[in-house]
């Protein structure tokens, strides 16, 4: 699995919906983005922030 930097992987319709209402609309966005910051967003669960993590992490960058 890729993952763009310039484009959200699929997270699921909450959680994406919460990202895009917090100002989020790119993975590049959200390197260094402290994960609890995001946990606190609502519709963002613990399966979206690992997604999140591994599609980071495969840039060489991850949440905060």
């Amino acid at each position: 699995m890729t993952s763009s930097l310039d484009a959200l992987p699929k997270i699921g319709a909450p959680a994406t919906r919460a990202l895009h209402a917090a100002g989020y609309t790119t993975l590049r966005q959200l390197a260094d983005v402290p994960r609890a910051d995001l946990a606190k967003l609502h519709g963002m669960g613990p399966k979206a922030l690992g997604i999140l993590q591994a599609a980071l992490e495969e840039h060489q960058l991850g949440l905060g």
